[in-house]
């Protein structure tokens, strides 16, 4: 369970947007617990909120994750050996 003070879930079930990582947890465990109310207990429904967590996971990777480490790449020089592509290699 997210570690979140009392106060701070009434505050984010009136609709505060999470201010800290645990506080996103939480918001983002209520979620699954509501989903799995919905639907019930079963390997299906826990496959199903498992799949759209990764699904997010790396949705979120693609679109953020990737052009951010890219700009810090153009920005700061790669610390891998690329060829002309731009692709890694290592050389012997």
């Amino acid at each position: 369970m997210p570690y979140v003070s009392p106060e701070i879930r009434d505050e984010l079930d009136r609709a505060r947007r999470a201010q800290t990582p645990g506080e996103l947890n939480y918001v983002l465990t209520l979620e699954i617990i509501e989903y799995l109310e919905e639907k019930g207990l079963s390997y299906q429904t826990i496959n199903d909120i498992m799949g759209a967590l990764e699904g997010a996971k790396a949705e979120f990777y693609r679109r953020v994750a990737i052009p951010y480490e890219n700009d810090k790449i153009e920005e700061n020089g790669d610390v891998y050996v690329t060829d002309a592509n731009g692709h890694p290699y290592y050389p012997k």
